[in-house]
């Protein structure tokens, strides 16, 4: 991890121990660097997974492992490689995810396919088996760890370990939901972010739990963009090893059901908003709201538009309120948008209206919001009810000095 933490950064938080889910980490020496690199969780039986994966067409061999090993909706054991994505690696690359998965599953005595394997670091190097078999050796012999190192060991270019937590009354019982994700940069998910697991105690079925996974993902992982680039490799799985004594959650009408929904979209949101605030090189978090839109999933659309935009992002980092950026961002977005009934604010500030700037505006509150941390954007398109918000960060040199240098 960077030494150089973000100025957007949180504190770790005091994260509980989950039953049924034990983390330990270990040195598999994938990069030159002095620290653990390998994350090993192991899970009881009868623990349900749910998952969402990358929508890339060039995904690791890690994806495609998980995304068969989801239809059984059963998990033993996590493992987490940092330093090598194993990506665009062939049959090299899918060999060492079996190696993986199969030395994990002898230890535990399980099946393979209970082994969910995530990889994340530099694409086109196949990942080392006998780097990743030692490591997995020290992992099976090391002392349990805390989540924080679990969240320390999956880094690449974070500069900050990330983690969250919350709970919710089920079925009488209280439930802990624990979370640890990592990302930075290549960050524009269509379905989650670069890696983030998270880990309940509560009893829940594999459809439900997925089910309740995919729509927090929707609102939150779905929802935020560093630099517009989906990775090889995006990886979200949700864990619950029903040690909590619940009557398990079958569907939404099951005692507790729309508390568990939302204690998991508070999670996910949680940990969506901790990768967005480590965007390489980032000073300030952006969150673009947009409403009047034909559908929320026009606005959507619109939203990401402007986040993507370098244009605004500079623009953003220079602190300067040049809101024709933004009605450019509109514009190229491909959806339904009528330039005179356009509305642009900056915090509360509206700049533009019915297609022009709003005649004599007071710059200073613009100016003053610019210079905090946290900016806001507001489009309003005045065509409809749909609305959408998402979030992003600014772009600087940073960004380009970490990725210029990114293999060395």
């Amino acid at each position: 991890m960077s030494t150089s933490i973000s100025p957007l950064a949180t504190p770790f938080p005091d994260l509980p121990a989950v039953a049924g889910a034990t983390p330990r980490v270990a040195r598999a020496h994938y990069k030159t660097w002095d620290r653990c690199d390998l994350t090993f969780v192991t899970l009881d039986e009868g623990t349900a997974v749910a998952g969402v994966l990358t929508q890339s067409k060039c995904p690791s061999p890690e994806v495609e492992w998980c995304r068969k090993a989801l239809v059984l909706g059963k998990a033993r054991a996590l493992v987490v490689n940092a330093g090598n994505s194993n990506a665009f690696t062939g049959n090299r690359g899918r060999a060492a995810v079996e190696a993986i998965a199969a030395r994990a599953a002898g230890q535990l005595g399980c099946q393979p396919s209970d082994i969910f394997v995530a990889s994340t670091g530099v694409i086109g190097v196949p990942l080392p088996i006998d780097k990743a078999e030692a490591g997995l050796d020290a992992a099976f012999n090391a002392a349990p760890s805390d989540w924080r190192a679990a969240a320390e060991a999956i880094g690449t270019t974070d500069t900050y370990p990330k983690g969250a937590v919350t709970t919710a009354i089920v079925d009488g019982r209280t439930v802990t939901l624990v979370g640890i994700i990592k990302g930075s940069g290549m960050i524009a998910p269509d379905m989650a972010t670069m890696l983030g697991f998270i880990f309940t105690d509560a009893a829940v079925e594999p459809a439900f739990l997925q089910a309740a996974l995919s729509a927090a993902n929707g609102k939150t992982f779905s929802c935020i963009t560093v630099d517009g680039d989906t990775s090889t490799s995006d990886t979200v799985l949700a864990f619950a090893t029903g040690k909590a004594g619940n009557a398990a959650l079958t569907g939404d009408d099951s005692p507790g059901a729309d508390a568990f929904r939302a204690a998991l979209a508070d999670l996910c949101r949680q940990l969506a908003m901790l990768v967005v605030r480590d965007g390489e090189g980032a000073q300030k978090l952006i969150e673009i709201t947009v409403t009047g839109a034909e559908s929320d999933r026009s606005a959507h659309r619109i939203a990401m538009s402007i986040a993507n935009s370098p244009l605004v992002k500079t623009a953003i980092a220079g602190e300067d309120a040049n809101w024709g950026r933004v009605v450019m961002a509109v514009g190229k977005a491909g959806e339904p948008a009528e330039r005179d009934r356009l509305a642009i604010r900056f915090g509360a500030v509206e700049v533009a209206r019915d297609g022009l700037a709003v005649e004599g505006y007071d710059e200073a509150p613009v100016a003053a919001h610019l210079k905090g941390r946290e900016v806001e954007i507001g489009v309003d398109l005045g065509l409809g009810d749909g609305r959408a918000t998402v979030w992003t960060c600014d772009l600087t040199h940073g960004y380009i000095s970490i990725n210029a240098d990114y293999r060395s």
